[in-house]
């Protein structure tokens, strides 16, 4: 329908093509069948949820396809995709402005606009972040040409990245004691390394996910930074159908640094004239050999240690896309990002007729499910022990190769929990943790594994 000026008029407008902004588009095309739903974004590419699976009353699974936007209008003739950035937002006036110069009036809006990777450097060429399609593909291109590289960060994406990639030596820098921080406690990061050290692959847990790419998208020569790219954020398994194999022969060659971070980054040309000395890949805890190999780039750590390399991956977290909007937070993980996407249209349709709606169950308890290191990893609840002060308890269960189990305690009652490998277990703790029972009387027996506990608490 077309406004004042010839602008172009609609009920619900939804900006973002990542999962929050198309599930939402999603929803409100099904709870208003009648009216046009505007989905505006940058990119030609939309994400998709395919094979989504409800594992438990909070813990959902999915994949996420890349689809052309001609997908998602057929599937909801009432959607209408508008490839164009956002210029402007008029929100008193309740006007988009898009790249293209058009303009939208809108009655409800809901912002999507996803994140950028927050490069440790803004315009280097030797340092690349990994956001969407086109970065990835960047550094596959990258990493077929290179014999060393360091990454910095200790999120997903970097724990992904370690373990995917093959014949090329890697320093990782994290500023924590141990890998993953973000998602789990020291004991778990020492039951997923030696899977680092492994000398050949396992057969990774199927992918259901296709691809969709886009071709002919210019090769440069050089590693460019991807905080300028338009595109959605990557999915769960974003590295399934990529090549991630650099010049050598081995399998996994990673060593890692802790408690640092990027003091300074040098090109070979400054590295050469500052007479600096830079190390060799660690062979072990002591070795620190002069390295005289000449690299591109040289990052020297907060430790003192300086590495060569051919580039360095910046995987540090994102900054939320509130340019130019106003000021929001950014979703962390693909299961929250569908299920916010589905609330606010949900909001939006009961704000539209008057009614009023109640918080979904999905927001009483944190859940994620996920991968990483070719485990299933699931956590729950306060799985980190945050906010509990000191008189929580944790109670552990651990196979080597096989099973880590950690369940946080307190006052009797479990509150959160780590699962990592095939447990079976994330439904039972799930309903341990919403009810708050009391499990005092069962004491360490609650993990005994000679003890069939799904049948106990079903």
């Amino acid at each position: 329908m077309a406004g004042p000026g010839g602008a172009a008029r609609t009920r619900f407008a939804v900006v973002g093509g990542g999962i929050a902004g198309v599930t939402c588009a999603e929803q409100l095309a099904v709870e208003f069948p009648s009216e046009d739903i505007f989905l505006v974004t940058a990119s030609p590419v939309i994400k998709a949820v395919t094979n989504f699976k409800q594992v438990s009353k909070t813990l959902e699974e999915f994949d996420v396809e890349e689809q052309p936007s001609s997908l998602l209008e057929q599937r909801y003739p009432n959607i209408r995709v508008i490839q164009s950035g956002v210029k402007q937002l008029k929100s008193d006036e309740h006007k988009i402005y898009t790249e293209d110069g058009k303009e939208y009036i809108y009655e409800k809006l809901c912002l999507c606009a996803g994140a950028k990777p927050k490069l440790i450097v803004e315009g280097n060429p030797y340092v690349l972040g990994i956001r969407d399609t086109d970065s990835a593909q960047a550094f596959q291109k990258n990493l077929a040409q290179a014999e060393r590289i360091v990454v910095v960060g200790n999120g997903g994406i970097a724990l992904e990245l370690v373990y995917e990639i093959q014949g090329c030596e890697v320093i990782w820098a994290i500023k924590d004691k141990a890998i993953g921080n973000t998602f789990f406690d020291a004991g778990a990061a020492e039951f997923l390394l030696p899977k680092l050290t492994a000398e050949s692959r396992e057969t990774p847990i199927g992918c259901k996910r296709t691809k969709y790419t886009l071709e002919g998208s210019e090769e440069k020569r050089r590693p460019t930074g991807a905080s300028d790219k338009l595109g959605s954020a990557l999915g769960p398994d974003w590295h399934e159908g990529l090549h991630l194999k650099g010049t050598k022969e081995f399998s996994h060659k990673v060593h890692i640094e802790i408690l640092c971070e990027v003091k300074k980054i040098y090109l070979q040309q400054e590295f050469i004239q500052l007479q600096r000395t830079s190390l060799t890949f660690p062979k072990g805890e002591r070795n620190l050999e002069a390295d005289e190999v000449l690299w591109p780039v040289y990052v020297e750590l907060t430790n003192g240690k300086i590495y060569g390399c051919n580039f360095i991956v910046s995987a540090t977290g994102v900054v939320p896309n509130v340019e130019p909007f106003l000021d929001g937070n950014n979703m962390r993980l693909w299961t929250q990002a569908r299920q916010m996407g589905w609330y606010a249209a949900k909001c939006m349709a009961a704000d539209a007729l008057g009614e009023s709606i109640e918080m979904d169950f999905s927001f009483e308890l944190f859940a994620h499910i996920t991968k990483f290191f070719n485990y299933k990893v699931v956590v729950l609840g306060k799985y980190n022990a945050q906010g509990l002060g000191s008189d929580h308890e944790l109670m552990l269960r651990c196979t080597k190769g096989h099973e880590y189990v950690k369940v946080v305690m307190q006052n009797g009652r479990m509150m959160g929990a780590v699962l990592i490998g095939e447990t079976d277990l994330e439904e039972t703790f799930e309903n341990l943790i919403l009810n708050q029972m009391d499990l005092s009387a069962y004491g360490e027996d609650l993990l005994n594994p000679d003890i069939d506990i799904e049948d106990y608490f079903d």
